[in-house]
Parts: C-alpha cells; structure tokens; sequence
C-alpha cells in the first residue's frame, strides 16, 4: 500500500493511533486543539509516504485544522462544565478570528513551507519562554484591553492559528495569561476557540489545495478518496477517533494539576514543538 510493506504501515498505523490518544489528551490539558502534536506527527507520516515537500506542510496543516474541530468542541464542554470558561472573550473573539482564519488559509494556498515553520517556531517558542520563566512581572496590563484592542488580538490569534493547524489554544493561553489570567481560565476559555478556527479553517484548506491533485497526478495522497484539496481524509480516519475519546480525561487532569506543574509541562510540550520544527529547517 502506497509502496511501502505490510509492517511499515503497521508501524505507521500503531504510531498515528498513538498520536491521536495524545492530540485528545493535550486538547483537553492545555485547552489546544492538539495541532502541535498533529502537525509534526503527520508530516514524519506524508514524508514517509513520498509527499513532496512544496505540498506536505500545508497538506499536514489542513488535515490538523479539519482533526481538532471536533475535538476541541468535546475539550470546550468538558472545561465549561467546570465554570471555568470566561464566555464574554469568546463572544468578543468570535468573529474577528474567523475573518483571520479564512485570511490565513487564502495565504496558505500561495505561502512557502518555511513561512509555516517559521510561524511554529517563533510562536511556540515566545510561549514556552513565558511559561517556564513564570515571572509575575511578565505582562502586558492587569486586566484584558478594550474591545477594538480585542478584535485586533482575535484577528491576528485566527491567521498565525490558521497557518499553524492548531486551534488557537497556545496562543489565546499566552495573551490571557499576560494580562493577568489565571493558567486554568486562559486554558478553559482558550478551549472554545478550537471550533471558531477549525471548521472554517479546514473548508479554507479544502479551497486552496483543491486543484493539487491534478497538479500532483503522481501523489496517491493528494487524490480522491484519500484527501479533500488540503486535507488527507486518511489522516483523519486514524487520528480522529481516539483522540475524541481521550480529550475530556485531559480536561479533567488539567483541573487537578497546580497552576505551577501546569504550567512548566505546557512550557515544555511548546520548547520539543518549536526545536523539532526549527531543527527540520536547519536540515532542509
């Protein structure tokens, strides 16, 4: 299948099925829709299986944003049902970020690969800083800024997600948090931005790769029924549901760990995320 052996996909099966338990996990822990964890699993995955290089990243990209939607509803309900979701901000974020969603994915159908590395980089390492350095003086204001002020924050949160296949999470987390958030809020709120970014962000990800195919007649994976534009349809047959299954056990260890141990593990998860990706530009 696909020119590889029956053990490889075995292989390949076992460690996509692993990947999708932990995308659920973090969903649910760090209030992410898992894309961190989907992006870079996926494209060891495409890369495997001989998707070129000019296509893989936003074909991994894609294929996250249309994985974490459903996910990230589950995440959001099981965080909501502790109280901890501020709804005002969502509502405020709403359609600013879906406009910066559907910008991202027009730019993503011109883009370079290293301009989506280059964003993963850059954003989850100024996030890991900020967590693991855990100083108090560390902020942008004491409370959250004014509604205009607001929309700008949601627009540019919906492009750099849209480019980086992840549902917001990481990034609403560190604005929340620099404006004097608690860590478990900024994760439970920042968990229902998951659906405002993927959905709209898959569709957008279908539109810009959907005359690949035929541009790529050679690429198994680029074709029906194995991928919608930029979105792998296999991918998400063995990823999604054991990562549907694993979000809300997620949600509820986040709410049993200490703000501190919280936060270094999150900081930690982002520090592996930004050095796999920049160690893979260094190489390319």
């Amino acid at each position: 299948m696909f020119g590889i052996s029956g053990y490889e996909l075995f292989i390949i099966v076992v460690a996509l099925g692993a990947a999708g338990a932990l995308t659920g996990l973090l969903a649910g822990v760090f209030g992410v829709g898992g894309g961190a964890v989907i992006v870079p699993v996926l494209y060891e995955f495409f890369r495997m299986l001989g998707v070129p290089d000019e296509v893989r990243m936003p074909l991994c990209i894609g294929t996250s944003l249309a994985i974490i939607a459903p996910t990230s509803v589950r995440s959001f309900r099981a965080h909501q049902k502790k109280g901890a979701v501020d709804m005002s901000i969502l509502k405020l974020w709403a359609v600013p970020v879906v406009i910066g969603v559907i910008m991202g994915g027009f730019v993503a159908r011109y883009a370079p690969e290293t301009l989506f590395k280059t964003v993963f980089v850059v954003v989850a390492s100024i996030s890991a800083i900020k967590l693991l350095g855990a100083r108090e003086s560390w902020k942008l204001g004491s409370d959250i800024p004014g509604n205009f002020v607001m929309r700008i924050y949601g627009w540019l949160i919906g492009v750099l997600s849209s480019l980086m296949g992840i549902g917001g999470g990481q990034l609403s987390s560190l604005f929340m948090t620099f404006y004097g958030r608690p860590i478990h809020q900024a994760v439970a709120t920042s968990s229902g931005l998951g659906p405002l970014i993927a959905v709209p962000g898959a569709i957008s990800y279908i539109f810009a790769g959907w005359g690949k195919a035929a541009a790529w007649p050679d690429v198994v994976l680029l074709q029906w029924p194995y991928a919608l534009g930029y979105v792998s349809l296999l991918g998400m047959v063995l990823l999604f549901p054991v990562s549907m299954l694993t979000a809300p056990w997620g949600a509820r260890l986040a709410h049993a760990l200490p703000k501190r141990r919280l936060e270094v593990a999150f900081g930690l998860f982002l520090l592996a995320i930004a050095l796999r990706f920049l160690w893979s530009m260094i190489g390319s």
